[in-house]
């Protein structure tokens, strides 16, 4: 019996030996802060309807993130002699 001339096939049913790919996340995916996997989670485990579609945390997540940084800025234009850098770490660039 000849094993060379047979593909091996990898983990997942992927052909060949080659490296595996490293998972990227839905919030990189969305460009989010917010963690998109455990706000569907959240959704699914609350029982909010019976099914929970894909694009619905992603949407959540965003909004959620708009409304944080929303907040952020407001405290922050409500006392000015607060750094940006202390106010928040990733929503600089929601007011640039």
């Amino acid at each position: 019996m000849d094993t060379g001339s047979k593909v091996k096939k990898g983990a997942g049913g992927r052909k060949g030996g080659g490296p595996k790919k490293k998972p990227v996340s839905r919030s990189v995916k969305a460009g989010l802060q917010f963690p998109v996997g455990r706000i569907g989670r959240y959704l699914k485990k609350g029982r909010y309807s019976q099914r929970v579609g894909t694009g619905a945390p992603v949407y959540l997540a965003a909004v959620l993130e708009y409304l944080a940084a929303e907040i952020i800025w407001l405290c922050y234009r409500g006392n000015s002699s607060l750094a940006i850098v202390a106010v928040s770490f990733f929503l600089v660039d929601y007011w640039q």
